[in-house]
């Protein structure tokens, strides 16, 4: 769902990896969800990709903001981690500039998102999102709900369009009904390590859009930063929603939750809160526009502005 690194930079020790996700299909036909001029959004299908959706990653998370990278990143010029082989990772690609004539030419991966099925989570190490918020709780007390966990979306910068949104979450929707998903959850991120820095607007999110206690996810204690920072009396709304990360904005109005506690995530520069979108509570006046995978048209889209 949601952030550059989304809970990142902590080690990993687990169990061996299987291919079972993104390169296991690398030999079957793109699975496209929509089009628009040049641009199409569909599935990774092969390695060559994903290493191009790594190298936008790092574009995005390295140069333009904060993370920072290993001295393997700084050779290879690419976000990656151990979870990258299994994931689902979905692509917006453009097809050819129609301005410089090259329509056919090279594809480029322009935006991108990657996503992790429970099942695929259950066969390996779990969720990348458990480095951060202990989820086990919710997935026990939610014994018929499918999650599906959302991360390491961005943009390139001068595709940071509505367009280009649009077709992403079309990508994402289509996906979500595909696989029969009922829960989306994620980490989203606001810039910085010093959550003082964005206490009013953590403030906010914890006075109006915290999770019910059936629903809720709570940061590992050893991370966790109380985002109740303020009382709601002394909050200011408009400059609280001003302050929110367009991403964060966007779930909201879809009828998002987050969960209880901050994270700083030293290693992307960023300061995260846990989101949870169950797909039955998205706001039904969005949710009409939803549809059919082809009939797809985002209202939310445009309220996402540049991904972080």
């Amino acid at each position: 769902m949601f952030k550059p690194g989304q809970g990142g930079g902590l080690p990993f020790m687990g169990r061996r990896r299987f291919p079972v996700g993104a390169f296991g299909r690398r030999f079957q036909p793109a699975k496209i969800y929509g089009r628009f001029g040049s641009l199409e959004v569909r599935l990774a299908r092969k390695k060559s990709e994903i290493r191009r959706a790594q190298r936008l990653r790092y574009k995005v998370f390295y140069e333009e903001m904060s993370a920072i990278p290993s001295a393997l990143a700084m050779l290879s010029r690419r976000d990656e981690d151990e979870f990258d082989p299994i994931l689902d990772h979905l692509l917006v690609m453009d097809r050819g500039d129609a301005n410089d004539g090259r329509r056919w030419g090279p594809s480029k991966v322009v935006g991108t998102y990657r996503m992790l099925r429970q099942e695929v989570a259950d066969r390996n190490d779990g969720f990348y999102t458990q480095g951060e918020y202990d989820i086990a709780p919710l997935i026990r007390a939610k014994p018929g709900c499918k999650f599906m966990e959302l991360g390491r979306s961005c943009v390139l910068k001068p595709y940071r369009n509505k367009r280009t949104l649009e077709l992403l979450w079309q990508g994402v929707w289509s996906y979500v009904r595909e696989h029969n998903a009922d829960v989306m959850i994620g980490c989203a991120s606001f810039e910085g390590t010093d959550p003082a820095a964005h206490a009013e607007a953590l403030s906010f999110l914890y006075h109006t859009a915290l999770a019910p206690e059936d629903w809720r996810v709570r940061a590992h204690e050893h991370l966790r930063v109380d985002m109740n920072m303020m009382p709601r009396e002394a909050l200011n709304t408009r400059a609280a929603l001003k302050a929110l990360p367009p991403l964060i904005k966007g779930y909201l109005r879809v009828g998002a939750f987050v969960g209880d506690g901050a994270v700083v995530d030293h290693q992307f520069g960023t300061t995260d809160v846990f989101v949870i979108m169950p797909v039955k509570a998205i706001n039904t006046r969005y949710f009409a526009h939803f549809g059919a995978p082809d009939e797809f048209a985002s209202p939310v889209a445009a309220e996402f502005g540049p991904l972080n």
